[in-house]
């Protein structure tokens, strides 16, 4: 008997250093999980019913168990090497064939997809053309690097403070090219339909002791035939006159082939008081087309790209996944596991919800492996099999002392 119950030892303690090995050989390994082997005792079926007089006959492998624990963060020169720190995994596609992974070394191909050094595609959330994730179904994900469409100015919106000390000027005298005939002014630029910027300006002139007219003028044309635009009416402690507008429509003259340019100059939270005239935010929502000059990964998985225009736009997001029982994934090889009935199906959702982790852009997640505790495993391991072998070698000697009794 003892014969194979060390037989069975030394297989166990064979297969126990065949894991010890590739946990070690894996030790750089990126993303890796090390793992540890699990042994049963074995026993023969009892005729009596009862196991209490027997010794059993081993022991064997019950299974290779990987422990998913969370490896070290260390930061790398790549802006598509993306960690995940918590719970979760890459979903990646292989032409619709779906696996998962924990390397986060990632570049883009010819085609603007993200993948890994295998080719396969990373998976998550599109966006369209204004930014808007679209969380309905993960797919492959692309960098576009077509260019940003330019947006036409719709609203420029100024608040300043207009200095309630200036003695009025007549309106009828306002020359854009004359300082003297206003009293402060302010500048930004304005995009019309295709891109194209111009500079728009507008003059405050006061006209009465809470009274100013509003002068506009684009690239030093002025603008409603020399008219004011509008005029803002302020109370005796400054603010605005609540039943007087502050919101004034303009057009202005554009290049050739673009769209009329018509939009709307705010001013609320526009100030009187009685210190220097100062413009204190000023702001348009239009921008030229840009280039694609780079792109971020945030925490939450977003992608953000960031044009020549000095705009940023939303390109998509990344999607993680999650199971119930990650142990119960198949290794496939190359840093990836895949789905089995024991892990159950996968959850996708966006990264730092649903219990997943956060990714952190520029990094990558180490090996779990723990080289020191590997090694003294080691040495367990070949005691074991080095005990094992000697049960052998003392059943032989005991046999052969039976082979010699006269």
């Amino acid at each position: 008997m003892s014969f194979q119950q060390g037989l069975s030892g030394l297989n166990a303690a064979s297969k126990n250093l065949d894991v010890i090995g590739n946990n070690i050989a894996n030790t750089n390994t990126v993303g890796f999980k090390h793992s540890e082997a699990q042994f049963a005792d074995m026993f023969a079926n009892s005729l009596s019913g009862t196991g209490g007089n027997q010794a059993g006959i081993g022991v064997k492998v019950a299974t290779i168990a990987q422990q998913f624990s969370q490896g070290s963060i260390t930061a790398s020169n790549n802006p598509l090497d993306i960690a995940i720190n918590g719970a979760g995994f890459y979903r990646l596609s292989d032409q619709g064939a779906v696996s998962y992974s924990r390397n986060g070394q990632f570049h883009p191909d010819k085609d603007g997809y993200i993948v890994n050094s295998s080719g396969l595609r990373l998976t998550g959330y599109t966006a369209n053309a204004a930014g808007g994730i679209n969380s309905a179904a993960p797919t492959d994900l692309r960098i576009s690097t077509a260019d940003l469409p330019p947006a036409t100015t719709g609203l420029v919106s100024a608040l300043v403070n207009l200095d309630s000390r200036e003695a009025p000027l007549s309106s009828a005298a306002f020359n854009v090219a004359d300082p003297a005939t206003y009293h402060s002014s302010t500048s930004t630029l304005v995009y019309d339909s295709l891109g194209n910027p111009s500079t728009f300006s507008t003059y405050f002139l006061k006209t009465a002791a809470n009274s100013w007219d509003v002068f506009a003028a684009n690239d030093g044309g002025v603008l409603n035939g020399g008219s004011p635009i509008g005029g803002l009416d302020f109370l005796s402690n400054g603010a605005l006159d609540p039943l007087s507008s502050s919101t004034f429509s303009v057009t202005t003259p554009v290049g050739t082939g673009a769209n009329p340019l018509a939009f709307d100059v705010n001013f609320a939270g526009t100030t009187q008081f009685g210190s220097s005239s100062a413009v204190n935010a000023l702001s348009q929502d239009g921008y030229a087309s840009g280039q694609l000059t780079g792109f971020s990964v945030g925490a939450d998985g977003v992608i953000r790209g960031s044009y020549s225009s000095g705009k940023f736009l939303t390109l998509g997001q990344i999607a993680l996944a999650n199971f119930a029982n990650p142990q119960g994934l198949e290794v496939h090889g190359n840093n990836t596991w895949k789905e089995s009935s024991a892990s159950g199906v996968a959850l996708v959702s966006a990264p730092n919800s649903g219990g997943l982790g956060v990714l952190q852009a520029g990094a990558v997640e180490d090996s779990n492996v723990e080289l020191t505790s590997e090694l003294v495993n080691m040495i367990t391991a070949q005691r074991v099999y080095q005990a094992n072998a000697q049960t052998i070698k003392t059943q032989d000697q005991i046999l052969q002392t039976m082979v010699n009794l006269r």
